[in-house]
């Protein structure tokens, strides 16, 4: 499985950094902000294998915001399964994962979260949306969770994000949401906010 997903290695200290990319990334886009958010960690960061005209994705959507859900589980239950291989292969399998992901990557995340309890000790959203809700509701007892929304996103309602981050608190789930001032891109408000959250956290 370590083949599975063309991938971006780099090996540091705990915890590991699952970087997952937007829609039209690679596995390279988000290295610098890991890097700076979290300088020194191990860095395991996946090319999503889903093609949408051409740009990579980790799962199929119907339309702008609707996704394909059969094709979200799959892709969910594989990433989980190559990282957990990636890891053990890598001979750091015990270290604690944290994910950061930004749109579509974001929300791969969330699903993630939602569909293996226990795998991410944390993670950064930034600009997700609601994968789903799951029934029953996973336990995320000590996980730990910064959803990075911009108030002006036209992709990414304010609603949703609050949606999301009270679906991760009934998990159990401990969750900050960070409003930033802009629409859908990424913005140094989002770096800085990461880096402090991360920084106050306990690996």
């Amino acid at each position: 499985m370590e083949d599975g997903f063309i991938h971006f290695f780099e090996p540091g200290d705990a915890p590991t950094l699952l970087l997952l990319h937007g829609t039209g990334g690679t596995e390279r886009d988000l290295v610098p902000i890991g890097q700076s958010i979290a300088p020194g960690a191990t860095i395991l960061s996946p090319r999503g294998r889903v093609l949408e005209n051409g740009m990579p994705r980790y799962f199929r959507r119907l339309a702008e915001g609707v996704f394909d859900m059969e094709d979200l589980h799959a892709r969910t239950d594989e990433l989980a399964e190559w990282t957990r291989t990636t890891l053990e292969a890598r001979g750091i399998a015990g270290q604690p994962i944290v994910a950061i992901g930004f749109s579509n990557g974001a929300n791969m995340a969330g699903s993630l979260l939602l569909s293996h309890p226990g795998l991410l000790a944390g993670a950064i959203l930034l600009r997700p949306m609601t994968p789903f809700v799951p029934e029953p509701l996973p336990d995320l007892a000590g996980t730990q969770v910064l959803i990075s929304a911009g108030t002006q996103d036209p992709l990414v309602s304010a609603e949703n994000s609050q949606e999301l981050g009270a679906l991760l608190t009934r998990c159990g789930a401990a969750v900050e949401i960070r409003w930033q001032p802009g629409g859908h891109g990424l913005a140094k408000g989002d770096l800085d906010a990461a880096r402090g959250w991360f920084a106050s956290q306990h690996w």
